[in-house]
């Protein structure tokens, strides 16, 4: 499987770079007419879709939805989520590039299990009409439920327990996730728990090239953390005390941030054609203020594509391939996030990579996963002045981890599955609502989010 991910990597990045030669060969065939008022030229292919483009909004509008959900790790969700968008007006040059001129992001919710965050961020698109965007966001989190299964390989065995927490009796092995954690009572109740305490904040400037198609990008990430196991048998401390992982305490870690980036979506929130591929990488150094010397690199390729277009009104084929490597000593939690240019991506299980299983449910130095989806759209109306599309998502998951990168193609083994089903609602175009339930052979899960998985 792994070989036929990485073969199908190479073969879309070569195509890719085909497009991409042909692409500057060809670029003075490609500016219409619209792009004589533009103050640099933008590539064709990321003019907005004609029915998007329809459906646009001009001005400042905000899109909010109350956060309510449930989540069987961090109990019933409630708050909300929502943006300010700036889109100026349809005679501007960039109406028909840019999901939007400006973007401000926010987020404050709590759980009936004590998790709260507050989240501000910001995009800036051409930022003054030049080709360079801003991002950035502050966050601050407090949460008591998340898991830790380990660091490396060994996360991949199957589930197993003693009823009851009494090593007397027969150990059950292959064991769904419920009934494990069903399991641990007594000193054993937050054996994979700990509480995570984070104050963030990042910005990034990134710089266009190619018509817009490619971009570089630098940052800089700012963050203070505490790490703190709950008493009783507690996997995390076990692990600590062994001296196999960093992190637990009070860590400050500082990040000087990279990337490269070639983006020809049409519609960066919901795109119905084109790619977006990224290698990004994060160093930490002592130097600039971090606690410990590591370094973390990422790539993906994301790949979307109009099916059939003149049978179905819209039906995408959406596939990313991605794969991760942490090097050095990096905390215990740095394993498991992997840094973009849109956000970072947790994993190895949850709602952004195999979604059949929990969160951070697999983890080690070297990671990678596979998504495919078929997004087909089914239903678009107006309620309320308010435009609305629905899409149904069949979609599937794959992924592992391995402790270095030369195991992968001989471990195929560490590979998992995931399988599920979802509801997309697009709200004025930008504002992507995501209901999603997954299964695999441990789990089963559902999710409510704003954006796409990918």
């Amino acid at each position: 499987m792994i070989k036929i991910q990485l073969a199908t990597f190479i073969l879309l990045f070569s195509i890719s770079l085909t497009d991409l030669q042909a692409q500057i060969k060809n670029d003075s065939l490609n500016i219409d007419t619209s792009k004589r008022k533009l103050p640099f030229a933008i590539a064709k292919e990321k003019k907005l879709p004609a029915e998007e483009l329809a459906e646009k909004k001009e001005g400042v509008y905000i899109t909010g939805v109350p956060d309510i959900s449930s989540d069987p790790i961090n109990g019933i969700r409630y708050g909300g989520e929502g943006t300010v968008y700036l889109n100026g007006k349809r005679n501007d040059p960039f109406f028909n590039y840019t999901p939007y001129r400006a973007a401000v992001t926010f987020a404050l919710f709590n759980t009936t299990h004590n998790q709260r965050e507050l989240k501000v961020g910001w995009d800036i698109p051409y930022v003054f009409d030049s080709k360079w965007r801003l991002r950035g966001e502050l966050a601050f989190e407090v949460n008591p439920n998340l898991l830790y299964f380990g660091i490396n390989e060994n996360t991949l065995k199957n589930l197993s327990y003693y009823p009851g927490g009494d090593s007397t009796q027969t150990e059950i092995h292959n064991a769904n996730y419920m009934d494990y954690e069903k399991s641990l009572v007594g000193k054993n109740q937050f054996y994979n728990t700990y509480t995570k305490q984070e104050a963030i904040i990042n910005m990034s400037a990134e710089r266009s090239y190619l018509e817009g198609r490619l971009r570089f990008l630098v940052g800089v990430e700012l963050a203070w953390l505490k790490l703190t196991p709950f008493s009783g048998n507690s996997f995390l401390q076990n692990d600590f005390n062994k001296g196999i992982i960093t992190g637990v305490g009070v860590n400050n870690i500082n990040f000087l941030q990279t990337g490269l980036i070639y983006d020809t979506r049409d519609l960066e929130t919901d795109p119905s054609n084109g790619v977006f591929s990224e290698l990004t990488n994060e160093l930490s150094l002592r130097a600039i203020g971090s606690k410990l010397n590591f370094n973390k690199t990422f790539a993906h390729y994301n790949y979307y594509k109009k099916i059939l277009p003149n049978v179905f009104k819209k039906l995408v084929f959406a596939g990313r391939v991605a794969m991760g490597y942490t090097a050095g000593n990096a905390p215990f939690y740095e394993y498991q996030d992997q840094w973009t240019s849109e956000g970072s991506i947790e994993g190895l299980g949850g709602g952004q990579t195999i979604r059949g299983y929990k969160q951070s449910r697999f983890l080690s130095r070297a990671m990678q996963f596979t998504n495919i989806e078929f997004r087909y759209r089914f239903a678009q109306f107006k309620f309320l002045k308010q435009g609305f599309a629905l899409s149904a998502v069949p979609f599937f998951d794959a992924g592992g981890v391995w402790d270095n990168m030369a195991r992968i193609t001989s471990h195929l083994n560490n590979l998992r599955y995931s399988e599920g089903l979802g509801l997309r609602v697009a709200w004025n175009v930008n504002t992507i609502l995501r209901f999603d339930y997954s299964v695999s052979k441990e789990d089963h899960q559902f999710f409510f989010q704003l954006k796409h998985a990918f």
